[in-house]
């Protein structure tokens, strides 16, 4: 999300370049304030241009915030896909690679806040919750259940209940992002290691879905 380095000074910049600058800023206001708390203006502010620069790409924050999502977090979760469709080897290494990658780009950037954005403004923008389950969350579940479904299938993880291990899974991931973008939590925040986390989750996980010894 982050634009290169460019010595001229940002309204002597190439044109195209001005949408890459509005959505880094707009992540960054999002994610600081929240939605319903983040003005376009601001937004235009922070990237070092007018508001009716902004209206030249996004008619309201609400298109603004949706490309927001599809430029922070749709490649991954395509890329996250095809490499499922493509992976052949045991499927608790799979699962470990999904999770693990996912940590690095995007659990280790500013769009790892989306995700607690959401849950705290849902209420009051049904449309973009909606939007955001759709493009976000449905294809994430199948993506984790497909591969829980194909452990089981090829007899490397042993009969459960798939729809429920998914949401088991999921959980602690999207908790983990709360906690990260939360003033108040639950634990000290400060000795949270994200990919020790993760490390636990799967450790956990795996040790429970491995077949067990006859």
């Amino acid at each position: 999300m982050q634009c290169p380095l460019d010595s001229k000074p940002r309204w002597e910049r190439r044109k195209d370049a001005r949408p890459q600058e509005l959505l880094a800023a707009a992540i960054e206001l999002f994610v600081e304030h929240g939605f319903a708390a983040t003005r376009l203006e601001d937004v235009a502010r922070r990237a070092g241009v007018s508001k009716g620069t902004l209206y030249l790409y996004f008619t309201n924050k609400e298109e603004l915030f949706k490309a927001v999502v599809r430029e922070s977090i749709l490649p991954f979760l395509g890329k996250a896909e095809l490499s499922v469709a493509e992976f052949e080897g045991h499927s608790a290494e799979l699962l470990r690679s999904v999770v693990m990658n996912w940590s690095r780009q995007i659990g280790q950037s500013k769009a790892s806040g989306l995700g607690k954005l959401m849950l705290a403004e849902a209420v009051n923008f049904p449309e973009l919750a909606r939007f955001y389950r759709e493009e976000v969350m449905s294809r994430t579940v199948r993506m984790i259940s497909s591969i829980l479904e194909r452990g089981v299938n090829r007899g490397e993880f042993r009969s459960f209940d798939i729809t429920q291990m998914t949401q088991v899974l999921i959980a602690p991931m999207m908790m983990l992002n709360v906690w990260k973008h939360s003033a108040v939590a639950p634990c000290d925040c400060s000795d949270l290691d994200p990919q020790a986390f993760l490390e636990n989750l799967l450790d956990l996980t795996l040790n429970g879905l491995l077949p067990r010894a006859a």
